[in-house]
């Protein structure tokens, strides 16, 4: 009932809207006018406040009015921009008779740009004496006076531009999110790495164990599919003499939605010619380090109740080992039958006839990985888990991979790529194997992906790292969709 008399106390407000907008075009004023010519942002004028104060300098700023307080022949409110906010004074005997008329048909929430003198008031808040104010975009839908701090996040997700406009902490979130990924850019293009492009759209998915979202192309008359991921294309270059390349990539998955995964994200992959999985663990960390110097000096920051310091090393553990710390059981060479056991005797419960990689994976899913707070690197997997990593040099049935986590979460994947073909072909012949036993996220055999690695790729290393949860980690969002501007959510009730 609540719900659906604001519905009609919004419906009554908006049709007053419409009818201030017509009153405005009825006085010869277009209320969606082409542009408006700035001098200063606010953040410019909160830097030089005390110089423009004091010059008599008029200023112009446009921005939404978020909040004013009328008093007869005067008005204060604030105007906010991208920058931040200011005051705004406003006199009829300033404007004049005409002008004040057009201004009380202003709402809050309209955007208007405003011409004036700066001065500070009694109470010494810097404030812009308007001489003249326009109107550049009514508003005819109020702004929701409970938005901030409402519980139901989903309203805030599916109407992320009023979130945004409400909730300058939402905004805080994404400019990080903007200069984490800056900081990426520079750090890898100091290290001599060159952004490439490929393909978003492919005909044969791959670089990842996930299922696609399959399309059709009309004119060629065949399927194809949104990428699950960007490595096959990468190390392509590689063969093709491009020695250190990055991309930051949209990857689609068709899988469910919670916490930490959503079925379009962002991900930053970079290959490196001559490298090794050691030399990227190095390198995450630096990385890491260079982002959180970049958000906060002192590159510690809180996720949670849980503290998460940079600067320090990162922990490291082989994956084996990191189960038998928490467990106690040792899974390392053990058969179908005696994982199914091992599992059991872990509380982790697996279906019959499953796989023995994956009766390992959902052991560490379950015991080791939501206690990985603290920033550590997990090294050092089965191979049945990492079809296109490099055998370990000494540990058989092992890869060179690595896996980085932090506040519970995988953050990042790396490996020693393997690059010898036959030996791809094979470990592609074993994914096609799973996949006839049920497995829909097994890797398809590339055969062209094959080719090139028959011309020659260099030793290299590869690494993936999930922007999104990337900046979950830093900004101390517990969602994923706290992160992504526009979140896939459910068809909205009624439409």
């Amino acid at each position: 009932m609540e719900e659906q008399e604001e519905l009609h106390g919004v419906d009554r407000l908006r049709a007053v809207r419409i009818e201030k907008a017509d009153a405005l075009r009825e006085m010869g004023v277009n209320p969606y006018p082409y542009r408006f010519e700035t001098t200063h942002n606010v953040a410019d004028l909160m830097e030089g406040e005390r110089p423009l104060a004091e010059s008599e300098q008029t200023v112009r700023v446009a921005g939404r009015i978020v909040a004013m307080r009328g008093h007869g022949k005067t008005c204060f409110g604030h105007i906010e921009d991208s920058t931040g906010r200011v005051q705004f004074y406003v006199r009829r005997d300033d404007l004049g008779d005409d002008a004040f008329s057009r201004f009380e048909k202003f709402d809050v929430g309209d955007i208007a740009g405003v011409s004036g003198i700066l001065f500070r008031t009694k109470t010494n808040e810097l404030t812009v004496r308007v001489q003249t104010i326009e109107l550049l975009s009514k508003a005819v839908r109020p702004l929701p006076e409970k938005w901030h701090g409402l519980t139901d996040k989903e309203i805030r997700y599916r109407q992320r531009y009023v979130d945004l406009v409400v909730n300058p902490e939402v905004r805080a979130v994404f400019m990080k999110r903007s200069l984490i990924t800056e900081t990426m850019r520079q750090f890898l293009r100091g290290r001599h790495f060159l952004e490439v492009e490929t393909p978003v759209l492919q005909p044969l998915y791959g670089g990842a164990s996930a299922r696609p979202f399959t399309t059709h192309h009309n004119a060629l008359d065949m399927t194809l599919y949104l990428r699950i991921a960007n490595e096959l294309y990468l190390k392509r270059l590689l063969v093709g003499g491009f020695e250190r390349v990055f991309e930051f990539a949209k990857d689609f998955r068709n899988e469910g939605i919670d916490r930490s995964h959503n079925p379009e994200f962002t991900m930053m992959e970079c290959y490196a010619a001559y490298l090794d999985y050691m030399d990227y663990m190095d390198m995450v960390e630096e990385m890491f380090k260079t982002i959180a110097t970049a958000l906060d000096p002192a590159g510690v920051f809180k996720f949670g109740e849980t503290s998460l310091d940079f600067m320090k090393p990162w922990k490291r553990i082989r994956f084996f080992d990191a189960i038998k710390e928490k467990t106690g059981l040792d899974l390392y060479a053990k058969s179908e039958t005696e994982l199914v056991a091992l599992a059991k005797k872990a509380g982790v419960h697996v279906e019959a006839g499953l796989p023995a990689a994956q009766i390992i994976d959902e052991v560490f899913s379950a015991t080791v990985e939501p206690g990985l707070q603290e920033p550590t690197f997990i090294y050092d997997y089965p191979k049945e888990l990492s079809p296109l990593a490099k055998d370990h040099r000494s540990l058989p049935g092992l890869v060179e991979r690595f896996e980085g986590y932090v506040a519970g979460m995988e953050v990042c994947n790396a490996f020693s790529e393997l690059n010898d073909p036959l030996e791809q072909r094979r470990r592609f012949e074993a994914q096609g194997e799973l996949r006839e036993r049920g497995d829909e996220e097994a890797q398809q055999l590339d055969e062209d992906y094959i080719r090139a690695l028959e011309y020659g790729m260099p030793p290299a290393a590869g690494l993936g790292i999930g922007i999104d949860r990337l900046t979950m980690v830093f900004t101390d969002s517990h969602s994923i969709r706290d992160v992504i501007f526009f979140p896939h959510m459910r068809p909205e009730e009624g439409r």
